[in-house]
């Protein structure tokens, strides 16, 4: 472990830097926004320990950001796929209601997460559906039914579930992926996960509902879960015991801190500009050794086996990653084109899918949260 430092700059809560670029915040995020996986009782501590920072500086870092925008926000993410089904979801709108479609999607349905207007460089097939959000439906729901739905709300003619069947890498870091050079990968090929549905009790549920929800400035504290296990009305020891057993069944994702990247901050940086949507369509049956190996590249936020259909040249292997320069990004794609063909992996159709416009928020997974949103909306979907 690296020494610890100390911050010799005033507690005051305004002169505390919340800039990516501050030294100091950098450290701290390169380790959080990714780096903490599973439940942790200390997971602030753990980020203390692996960044170098004190534990004080640490929280009051988190904190500022936080209150300033830079952290969108922080929360202990699930593996909602293992929760509730999901789907990445294509919508064809027409184009005069594609900003109401946009706007509708993202504030009155709190089961779509990732709201995104995205274009293709290419005159494509795919390239009619410009809205692309993921959503999830809890168990025990339709997620055709509740797709009608949206489309009757929004004007949207056509949708497209693309659900994962694998997943092949799932985390952010964007501080630490600056300046990544293109065709960096890990030697190992990336991990298998599962998307299979886990049934849960009512006081898995509850101390689930209470892990989950985002962080307040003020909740940053030395013991992080004491105030959720008095939410979730259990005992700490409890609490812990049953955040540690979800995280052995596969069900809690990582400690993360969110920044926001889709926008530029309050502070004039942008943490991100240019989000592409890889695609790729492999010969079937090789869709898990594909995505072992764009799963091995640092850049990769996000790397799945999805079936885009006709429409979409048949693609099966998905992958997300962003940059502040469009040819870096490109290059980047360019190292993986070049490494699949060392491999020997065949591509029949390969694209680029650009995001424009976006908005971001966890999605609702709580069945109980389900039937209100129905019963607010006037529908019966039970």
């Amino acid at each position: 472990m690296s020494s610890l430092i100390t911050d010799d700059i005033p507690l005051k809560e305004s002169a505390l830097p919340a800039r990516l670029d501050d030294p100091i915040n950098a450290r701290i995020l390169a380790v959080s926004e990714d780096k903490i996986q599973g439940f942790l009782p200390d997971p602030l501590g753990e980020i203390a320990a692996q960044s170098g920072i004190e534990l004080p500086v640490v929280m009051e870092r988190i904190q500022a950001m936080l209150r300033a925008g830079t952290i969108r926000r922080v929360r202990q993410t699930l593996m909602a796929t293992s929760l509730a089904k999901g789907s990445l979801v294509a919508w064809q709108v027409p184009e005069e209601k594609l900003l109401s479609a946009f706007e509708w999607m993202f504030n009155q349905d709190p089961f779509s997460g990732h709201v995104v207007i995205r274009s293709t460089d290419a005159a494509i097939t795919g390239a009619k559906y410009r809205l692309w959000t993921t959503l999830k439906v809890p168990q025990g729901f339709s997620m055709e039914q509740h797709c009608d739905f949206l489309c009757q709300q929004t004007g949207a003619q056509a949708y497209r579930l693309m659900p994962a069947k694998r997943l092949f890498a799932l985390g952010v870091g964007h501080v630490r992926r600056r300046g990544m050079e293109p065709g960096s990968k890990s030697d190992e090929l990336a991990d298998v996960i599962n998307t299979e549905i886990v049934t849960l009790s009512d006081l898995e549920w509850r101390v689930l509902i209470a892990l989950k929800r985002e962080f307040e400035p003020e909740e940053i504290v030395p013991e992080l879960w004491r105030a959720r296990a008095v939410e979730a009305e259990v005992p700490l020891d409890t609490f812990y015991q049953v955040a540690d057993s979800l995280n052995k069944r596969g069900v809690i994702g990582r400690f993360s801190t969110f920044l926001e990247h889709a926008k530029p901050l309050s502070t004039g940086e942008r943490v991100t500009k240019f989000n592409a949507l890889f695609h790729w369509a492999v010969p079937p049956g090789r869709e898990i050794e594909t995505g072992r190996q764009v799963g091995r590249f640092h850049i990769m936020t996000h790397a799945y086996w999805r079936e885009g259909g006709p429409e979409f040249g048949n693609v099966n292997i998905m992958g997300v990653a962003h940059g502040t320069e469009k040819e870096m990004v490109l290059a980047h794609k360019r190292a993986i084109d070049e490494h699949l063909e060392q491999v020997v992996i065949p591509v029949s159709y390969t694209n680029v899918f650009w995001g424009g416009r976006s908005e971001i928020k966890p999605s609702e997974i709580s069945p109980l949260a389900y039937r209100e949103w129905c019963r607010a909306v006037g529908l019966n979907f039970d």
